[in-house]
């Protein structure tokens, strides 16, 4: 199961490339937000035109499709560089010390070599669909509007090399881990327990409670 999660931090090289590429994970899952209330908007607009103008907005499930690999992918290493994705914590959750940065090593390089397959897979979809040659640089286009469709089968290949090399910062740090045998390393979601939850809860109401006074 997903759980709350820190992420620490110091002047080390390792930790110095992971909050600037936390940058660009922030920013696609940014994206990733501001299009979901754009499809709101779109929504409401589609619905309204239809009821008071019998005349909904063209092309809309055309433009869901195109948004959606910006809803689906490009906000996954950010949630990965949080800890916030599912997991199973039976047997983890158990572990401390090295046992539990070399169980963490080895569930990450798998997810590397998932997602760096996931990756070439997606940019071949995205290559068969690219075309210099064709209208608007695409073989295939949505049914409405026809929209060229690269550029939402580019995004999946984007979002995925990004996961990568998170992935990758991740296997630095465990690795770093292992080798120091330290209890805090940096640029790797730690797992905190309820009691941390409830009191980083409690010192964010108390502090926005003084900020209002």
């Amino acid at each position: 199961m997903a759980g709350a999660s820190s992420v620490l931090e110091d002047d080390s090289l390792l930790s110095r490339i992971d909050r600037q590429l936390f940058k660009l994970e922030s920013f696609f899952a940014l994206v990733g937000g501001w299009t979901i209330f754009s499809l709101m908007i779109l929504a409401v607009i589609s619905v309204g035109g239809r009821n008071f103008f019998n005349n909904p907005l063209p092309g809309y499930v055309d433009w869901i499709e195109q948004a959606m690999p910006l809803i689906a992918f490009v906000g996954i290493a950010y949630c990965q560089r949080l800890g916030g994705h599912i997991r199973m914590d039976m047997l983890i959750g158990r572990l401390s010390g090295r046992p539990l940065w070399v169980m963490e090593f080895f569930s990450v390089l798998i997810m590397l070599v998932l997602i760096a397959l996931l990756t070439w897979g997606s940019w071949a979809h995205f290559e068969r669909s690219f075309d210099f040659d064709a209208p608007m640089w695409s073989r295939d286009s949505s049914f409405d509007i026809r929209l060229p469709l690269w550029p939402a089968k580019l995004l999946a290949p984007v979002a995925f090399a990004v996961l990568c090399l998170r992935l990758a910062l991740q296997l630095w740090g465990y690795g770093r881990a292992i080798v120091t045998g330290t209890s805090t390393p940096v640029a790797v979601p730690l797992i905190e327990d309820a009691a941390t939850v409830a009191a980083h809860e409690a010192e964010s109401v108390s502090g926005a409670e003084n900020g209002e006074r």
